[in-house]
């Protein structure tokens, strides 16, 4: 079999409608996490149960554990009205195929109600051997499988024990017997033709230096795409009480470059989702699908939802060959004497640059050098304001903040900004430009620009 698969015409077609394992499909496509998992077979060290933390770090936690003839009902309700919803996953709050009954019992109804939707597990894969027949039958064509580590030393620093079968794991021999599963059952779903998605949390002075194995070895296994996501500790967990740090943006930016630097496709626009997220990544809508809303829901219209995504999926298509042909360009004699100007992008999706400065939650980062255009990754912050169209707030720490994260960028787009964190982001070597629109050719534009003013010599008359 063929390792590191994505790529070929049939998978590209799966992934063309889903927003986690298609970058340019997570401008358009929406996905919906369903929360009927909340028992965990496994403790990570980084999560605190208290939050109904998931293996993947804080994004377990949700606001309210569902049935799965709820999470049915939500599921229909949510896609009568958000006609882009192409995914309906169950991450948690715990691991999915801990329960195993409510896991498999939501997704059938899910099937037989939503059928054009396409399922999606995510797991800690310790039980994922017993469940394959499973997840043959009911047509999930995506999985993702956590796996932090395949030296079990190491992962005996991540994990403080695994329960299984009635008997409780700890130390090595957990790690061992949890990577042991994880390893199997990623072949086998591979073999079966499911296309796996392998989640990797970045934690310093722990795994930091191990996780190109790790890249490597998922890849020979068959896995279609690695997401390497930064540490988020939890308050109370034993990561917390050691003081252990999240890592930062350069660290995490170096370590996608290592792994995919062997040919590993790399997801690089991870939100690091809750277990019950609902629409575009990085643009949470759960809050607006209350029961009343769902009560209120207008028939399902399966035409119409086809009608919206196959236009979505042709947009996708041409985003994704505009950029196989940016990268396809021969180099020319002045290209090495072009510098890489790093953007940061304020945007609500659907690849615009439309979002206040004020209003951001994350910052999309890029590399271009007017003619070349690299997605490096997400940068969350801290809002700087709420509500106030000008922003000129005393906020100092947060703005402090932003800047530290954005201290590698030269440029930052948006749709407005406020005098004063213009003047502190300029003092900051940081110049932003207020535009509107298509954000790859504002992203071009400002590097040609800045290309230009650092080739070109200061007149000296």
């Amino acid at each position: 079999m063929e390792s590191g698969r994505c790529g070929g015409t049939g998978e590209l077609e799966e992934i063309s409608r889903h927003p986690c394992y298609n970058e340019e499909a997570h401008r358009y496509f929406a996905r919906m996490h369903l929360p009927v998992a909340p028992a965990c077979n496994i403790q990570c060290r980084y999560c605190n149960r208290k939050f109904d933390c998931v293996n993947e770090s804080r994004p377990g936690v949700v606001s309210e554990v569902l049935t799965p003839e709820q999470a049915a009902q939500k599921a229909v309700g949510v896609a009568a009205q958000l006609m882009q919803l192409s995914v309906v996953g169950i991450a948690g709050p715990g691991d999915p195929l801990a329960n195993a009954d409510r896991t498999f019992e939501t997704f059938r109804k899910v099937r037989s109600r939503v059928p054009d939707v396409s399922l999606c597990l995510s797991t800690n894969g310790l039980t994922l051997m017993e469940h394959l027949d499973d997840i043959e039958e009911l047509g999930i064509r995506h999985v993702t499988i956590t796996i932090n580590a395949i030296d079990p030393d190491i992962g005996s620093d991540i994990y403080s024990w695994v329960y299984d079968s009635g008997i409780r794991y700890e130390g090595r021999e957990a790690a061992e017997l949890l990577i042991s599963r994880q390893l199997a059952g990623l072949k086998a779903l591979c073999e079966r033709g499911v296309l796996c998605k392998v989640n990797s949390v970045l934690i310093p002075g722990v795994n930091d230096t191990h996780l190109p194995a790790v890249s490597r070895t998922v890849k020979s296994l068959g896995a279609a795409i690695h997401n390497v996501t930064p540490l988020i500790v939890a308050p109370g967990s034993p990561y917390e009480q050691e003081g252990r740090r999240a890592p930062r943006p350069k660290e995490l930016h170096a370590l996608q470059e290592i792994c995919g630097g062997e040919g590993m496709k790399i997801m690089r626009h991870c939100r690091q989702c809750r277990a019950d997220a609902i629409g575009l990544l990085g643009q949470d809508r759960s809050a607006d699908f209350t029961w009343e809303k769902i009560e209120q829901a207008p028939p399902l219209n399966p035409e119409a939802r086809e009608q919206l995504q196959a236009s979505l999926e042709e947009k996708v298509r041409q985003r994704m060959n505009r950029r196989r042909d940016r990268e396809s360009r021969p180099s020319d004699d002045t290209q090495a004497s072009r510098v890489m100007t790093t953007v940061a992008v304020a945007s609500r999706g659907a690849g615009k640059v439309n979002l206040h400065f004020g209003h951001a939650q994350e910052f999309m980062i890029y590399e271009s050098d007017g003619e070349v255009l690299k997605f490096i990754g997400i940068r969350k912050v801290q809002s700087y304001c709420h509500g106030r169209a000008d922003c000129n707030g005393d906020k100092e720490e947060t703005l402090r903040e932003i800047c530290s994260i954005l201290k590698d960028c030269q440029v930052l787009l948006c749709s407005g900004i406020g005098d004063h964190p213009r003047k502190t982001l300029q003092c900051c070597g940081i110049t932003p430009l207020v535009r509107k629109g298509d954000a790859e050719a504002l992203i071009l534009e400002s590097a040609k620009y800045s290309n230009y003013f650092q080739n070109t010599p200061i007149s000296k008359g």
